[in-house]
């Protein structure tokens, strides 16, 4: 009797053990991670019209969604490389307000 209670104490203290290094929290991961190379459509800041591809047009600029992106490089696309900033208004679902908006954040190359 006093061998399978040694051997069930033994067994309780293996187990607990090996549950308590399993579910040991993993390290955590760095808080500063290497910063991102900046894509080359951004240029101190600025993301320029000429180069930026949808994603990064939608991400950067405020008020711009899916649509609004994709419109923006079909313009380009079609007419040939933007000139001043103020070109962006030629495109569909582009007004000043917006423009206004996002002015300090786009550049030209």
């Amino acid at each position: 009797m006093r061998i399978s209670y040694l051997s069930s104490l033994l067994f309780g203290l293996l187990a607990s053990t090996a549950v308590a290094v399993n579910a040991a929290p993993t390290p955590a991961t760095p808080s500063n991670p290497a910063p991102a190379l900046a894509a080359p459509a951004e240029q101190g800041g600025k993301i320029n019209l000429n180069t930026a591809t949808a994603e990064a047009l939608q991400k950067a600029l405020s008020g711009i969604g899916a649509a609004k992106a994709e419109a923006i490089v079909a313009y380009r696309s079609e007419n040939g490389a933007f000139t001043s900033v103020d070109e962006l208004i030629e495109v569909k679902g582009i007004g000043k307000a917006l423009l206004d908006k996002n002015r300090e954040k786009l550049a030209i190359d």
